[in-house]
């Protein structure tokens, strides 16, 4: 198998060491993939500091065009990319195909984004201290980005880092997870033919335990992470004067209330609750349910949930592929076994078969239980029951984390009420939390992270305003 180069300022490279990417589901290597060198290492970030202010004055047309190129060439590439996405995460083709359309998307809406990120003009003869004055309000690129990306979504969640990066005009150096590298690789791949300078972007796949450098790096100011919360803060407190963005993790919770479509609402939380294996931020984790529907509820999502296909993730059949490895599954099989042994039932699954874990439903787990109070990043969910919204909104607030929420319901005053209540960055009514359409702003509060990603958002985040003022002028 030949070893796949990794991407230096823009350039096809190889180091002298090699990482070995294997599929979850059989063991097989999908890819060898080079790794560089402490000294290639430094020739990125040179080479992004170095372009950042060509970087930064590239035309709005040159910018636009690139994420355009990209946004067609994944679609164009789109089925193998959904293999390879299947094969290095296990996740299920099904799965694997709309993660390569919303790639696609991302891209798109970040060269639509670039030529509406225009400046803002105020006339400020508002006041007479003002008279004869303009400002004139850009956003400027706060510098080269630093990109720590996740396995579950090895492809988009990439997107979301570097199209709005190139969107802004900040170089920006990509180092994906040692589990999963070679989806972006491969965009590093389409992205080497945009005619972007070079330094504009370097894709590193560097061990973890290397990282530390990186992100301590002065030229890189900006650091945006997507992984656990842990590892997030540690960041964050390694890096205090650094802009960083975190997205972070959550245990999605959704709330059914008695006046729901109880058929929706099982068939959305059934597939929501196990799609990507539950190795999703937003993932269905807390299901919560009002006392009035509770029985009529679990006797629809039972029979969805077992009803699911779990399998081979290469079968285009398959809805439930494994973990990202065995080590990770049996993780979540003794969670589930300390639910269980402080009191909670086993309704649905609750087995492991290697890196698979059957899709599981558990009901009268206690509180505390790390499957309630932690992210299971597994297909588990919890059942409890409510007495009514009072009770249902306090129970989704009872967490250290806030990302997102779905609520089902049929009423337009609760909607607005979840909308004020709940302590989330999005509320999704009448669908499951793992909802996002990929140019809206994204991220939670509390424990689940800081800043936004969605096109523009992220690219507000990633720049600053700086005011002009014209003096002297006839308005």
């Amino acid at each position: 198998m030949d070893v796949r180069p990794f991407w230096l300022a823009g350039r096809a490279a190889t180091g002298e060491a090699e990482l070995t990417v294997t599929n979850p589901h059989d063991g097989k290597v999908v890819a060898i993939c080079s790794v560089p060198t402490e000294e290639q290492v430094e020739q990125a970030v040179a080479a992004a500091e170095a372009v950042r202010a060509q970087a930064a004055a590239l035309p709005v047309h040159v910018r636009a065009d690139a994420l355009a190129h990209v946004s067609r060439r994944l679609a164009e590439r789109a089925d193998e990319l959904a293999t390879l996405i299947s094969r290095e995460n296990g996740k299920p083709m099904m799965w694997a195909r709309g993660e390569v359309a919303r790639a696609v998307s991302t891209f798109r809406f970040a060269a639509e984004e670039t030529r509406r990120f225009s400046g803002d003009v105020q006339r400020l003869d508002t006041d007479a201290g003002g008279a004869g004055r303009l400002a004139y309000v850009t956003r400027v690129p706060r510098g080269p980005v630093l990109a720590i990306t996740p396995f579950n979504f090895p492809l988009n969640l990439v997107a979301h880092k570097v199209a709005p990066a190139i969107a802004v005009g900040a170089p920006v150096v990509v180092k994906p997870a040692p589990a999963t590298p070679v989806s972006s690789l491969v965009l590093g791949d389409i992205l080497a033919e945009t005619g972007l300078p070079e330094g504009m972007f370097s894709v590193l796949p560097v061990p973890n335990e290397r990282a530390a450098g990186l992100v301590d790096d002065p030229r890189l100011p900006v650091v945006s992470f997507t992984g656990s919360g842990p590892v997030g803060y540690a960041l964050l407190d390694r890096v205090p004067r650094k802009h960083v963005t975190l997205e972070l993790g959550g245990n999605a919770a959704a709330v059914v209330l008695a006046d729901a479509d109880l058929d929706w609402a099982a068939s959305r939380i059934a597939v929501f609750g196990n799609y990507q294996a539950g190795q999703s931020c937003i993932a269905v984790q807390r299901v919560i349910v009002e006392d009035a529907a509770y029985d009529r509820f679990v006797e629809r999502l039972l029979p969805a949930v077992q009803a699911l296909v779990t399998g081979d993730p290469g079968d285009e059949k398959t809805q439930v592929g494994p973990l990202v490895s065995e080590a990770a599954a049996e993780r979540v099989e003794q969670w589930i076994a300390e639910a269980v042994a402080a009191g909670g039932q086993v309704l649905a699954g609750g087995t492991r078969e290697g890196a698979t874990i059957a899709p599981t439903v558990l009901t009268d787990v206690p509180a505390d239980a790390k499957v309630n109070r932690e992210e299971v990043f597994g297909p588990v969910m919890v059942l409890s029951r409510v007495a009514g919204v009072d009770e249902a909104f306090a129970a989704v607030n009872d967490s250290a984390y806030g990302l997102q929420a779905g609520v089902f319901t049929r009423s337009l005053d609760i909607a607005f009420r979840a909308n004020r209540e709940l302590e989330v960055g999005g509320v999704i009514v009448g669908d499951v939390p793992s909802y996002r359409a990929d140019q809206m702003p994204y991220g939670g509060v509390k424990q689940s992270g800081i800043g936004r990603e969605g096109l523009r958002s992220a690219m507000e985040d990633l720049t600053y305003e700086k005011t002009m003022v014209l003096t002297g002028l006839t308005l």
